[in-house]
């Protein structure tokens, strides 16, 4: 594997925002994702759960309920009081509607996916057209005191169920009427607090289900306005509940941090009488469980603890491949470090800050494995501000280390910095030439001369770096063919001469920067691109996918290489197809030009070229364990491959030369010190 120096830098104080709602798309194909700051994430499911779309969060704009609509529209609502529609190919906000009712606290979707139901602090429930171009208020159903928080549609659509405090009403659609009033705490003798109805679901058979804040999930009767089944699950909250496509389970969610799982069974063996009986508990998250989905083969959960868990019903996968594994998210799938590596500098991206930071050094040798002392610590140089509301897309420093930049939705920012001794000072660049915005990829070439803006409508601005703080709009780089979706990765040659640019649609334009023209299209896969470099030494593209395929793409030849067709002749080994983490980042090492270097969230790999492919049979070991083996059997588990898991959480490792490695993690229980204190269970024994 070769030895590095490894920069080990656990100073990033990142800490992820949690899940606060989720919502499938009809079909599965794909799973949105708000979190509590504001920030929607879109997952594919067909591209191996693989996190395509980010759009990042505003200060003002909290996202309570998100809705598929007709068309795969998305929609959002929250405490603003804005019904929201994200544009999915740009990867920002599209409109937003005035909900006039207060906050909003719930929003439902009918089964066609043509209308939109809001609950708001004002007690009302009010109906929206889903209509080309945006929505149109409709009407107001009958108007009560007390806020709704929770909506659900009967799927015929004639009826409208609603969860408030101590109270669950159905509504009329066509007449707007309340017809059925049911107090959820009727039959409970003493009640001395408020009943919280967190969530409720409409079933076909006319059976309302309701989580409320006593920890039940209850089912009942909405004409008769009685209840049929009540299940105590908890002995705090029950906050989230889902329900599945054919109606047969149910999905919960407490403030305990624990799920459990309801499926509709007989009585007995060959009855055609059936009840409601909880089957699953499981205990994936530390934090409230604020959101719940069910998929058609998982159940899907989302915590304050920022886990996206993903579990799939075993009975529902029809054969061993990615729907078979347990998943859990809880860092983003791109990149939000990078590295000066002629500086030595790391610029760490927050929501609304950034952090520039000296790397330590040390002037001892040591063994493998041996922790070395500094002789200077880190130092944190630059802490740099986004003014307003909005949060930050991208950043970027530039290989020398003198120049920063970054965008949010509606603003380019461009910095250039000046070391002197020991202080820096920071200048903002003026008159910045006006580019389509946001960004969503900056990138800065080898010599620090250029920045590549990644823009929408598959675009790539190429700007120009002035003395003493400056630039200028060299020439905008756009698809042949043109394009609807933005850019999310870009990958520069070493000796500026070419340039890789993926959009949203997951094709790959090579341009010519000699000439600014385009210079060829990367055979089409059916998969997502989830991170890509260029060769210093060969200029050939490496690719990595989501489904775990690597591929190797010459761009002067516009063709495949030889060992990529090997690859995909032979296969990779099935351990490595079957991580469930994707590969972020790719780099190489100039020392060894047959080195591939490349990290996922749990490990770093150097793919050494020059060695055979392991086959299904050899192991795919953690070079910690190789080194155990004797001499003999380490021979014989000699292959491409070279496996290092020592590093966990990793959110980012690149070279600062050849013999020196950086690499930042981000331990869990690092930032989970600093979320609220979860609800404590009590524990058999203690």
């Amino acid at each position: 594997m070769g030895e590095f120096e490894v920069h080990r830098v656990r100073f990033f104080g990142l800490v992820p925002a949690g899940v606060r709602c989720l919502a499938c798309q009809p079909g599965g194909a794909r799973l949105a994702v708000a979190r509590t700051n504001g920030a929607v994430e879109v997952y594919n499911f067909a591209a191996n759960y693989f996190q395509e779309k980010v759009i990042p969060g505003h200060e003002t704009r909290s996202v309570e309920a998100l809705c598929w609509t007709a068309g795969n529209r998305l929609f959002g609502a929250g405490l603003s009081g804005d019904i929201t529609e994200y544009d999915l190919a740009q990867l920002c906000v599209a409109r937003s509607v005035d909900g006039c009712g207060g906050p909003i606290w719930s929003m439902a979707v009918n089964s066609s996916g043509t209308q939109l139901a809001i609950g708001c602090e004002d007690g009302s429930v009010k109906l929206f057209q889903v209509v080309p171009g945006g929505i149109q208020f409709e009407r107001n159903l009958d108007r009560r005191k007390g806020r709704i928080l929770c909506l659900s549609w009967h799927p015929s659509d004639s009826h409208i169920a609603a969860g408030s405090i101590d109270i669950l009403r159905v509504f009329d659609v066509s007449s707007g009427q309340t017809v059925q009033r049911i107090m959820v705490n009727y039959h409970v003798q003493k009640v001395k607090r408020e009943c919280i109805v967190w969530s409720i679901a409409f079933l076909s058979s006319g059976t309302v289900v309701t989580s409320d804040s006593f920890g039940r999930v209850q089912f009942w009767d909405w004409e008769q306005g009685t209840l049929l089944e009540s299940h105590t699950v908890s002995t705090s909250a029950v906050l989230s509940l889902a329900v599945s496509e054919k109606e047969d389970s149910i999905i919960v969610g407490t403030s305990t941090g624990a799920t459990y799982q309801f499926q509709l069974l007989p009585v007995k063996i060959g009855s055609l009488e059936k009840r409601w009986v909880r089957t699953k508990p499981f205990q994936h998250h530390t934090h409230d469980v604020r959101a719940v989905a069910h998929s058609s083969t998982a159940l899907i959960s989302g915590g304050l603890d920022a886990q996206l868990v993903i579990r799939p019903l075993m009975e529902k996968v029809q054969k061993k491949g990615y729907d078979a594994v347990l998943r859990k998210f809880t860092f983003p799938h791109r990149r939000l470090v990078s590295c000066a590596r002629k500086a030595r500098l790391l610029l760490f991206q927050f929501s609304q800050h950034l952090e520039l930071w000296r790397l330590g050094s040390t002037e001892e040798t040591g063994k493998d494995g041996e922790v070395l002392p500094l002789c200077r610590m880190p130092e944190h140089l630059v802490q740099l501000k986004s003014k307003g509301p909005e949060h930050i897309y991208c950043s970027c420093v530039s290989p020398c280390g003198s120049w920063i930049t970054y965008s949010t939705a509606s603003r380019f920012h461009l910095y250039r910095l000046r070391y002197e001794g020991n202080s820096v000072s920071i200048k903002k660049v003026p008159k910045m030439p006006k580019l389509l915005l946001p960004a969503y990829q900056l990138q800065f070439s080898s010599d620090s001369s250029s920045l590549f803006v990644a823009s929408a409508q598959g675009s790539v601005h190429v700007l120009q770096l002035l003395e003493p703080g400056g630039c200028k709009l060299l020439h905008t780089l756009r698809p042949p063919s043109g394009s609807s979706e933005a850019v999310y990765l870009l990958a520069l040659s070493t000796d500026g001469h070419w340039l890789a640019a993926v959009s949203g649609d997951w094709v790959i334009h090579v341009y010519n920067l000699k000439c600014f023209k385009h210079h060829c299209t990367v055979p089409t896969y059916n998969c997502a691109v989830t991170a890509l470099a260029i060769h210093p030494v060969t200029n050939n593209l490496v690719i990595a996918y989501s489904d775990q395929q690597l591929f190797e793409f010459s761009i002067p030849e516009k063709q495949y290489t030889a060992w990529s067709r090997t690859v995909q002749k032979c296969g990779l080994h099935k351990v490595w197809l079957e991580r469930d983490s994707p590969i972020t980042h790719i780099t190489f090492n100039p020392k060894n030009p047959s080195h591939i270097l490349l990290h996922d969230t749990y490990m770093f790999c150097v793919l050494d070229k020059s060695l055979p492919l392991p086959d299904n049979s050899a192991l795919l070991m953690n070079q910690s364990t190789l080194k155990q083996l004797p001499e003999t059997a380490r021979q014989r588990q000699l292959h491409a491959f070279k496996i290092c898991k020592k590093f966990q959480p990793l959110l980012f490792a690149d070279l600062l030369d050849e013999n020196c490695l950086v690499v930042v993690e981000r331990p869990v229980m690092d930032f989970k010190t600093q979320l609220p204190l979860p609800i404590q269970k009590k524990k058999f024994g203690t």
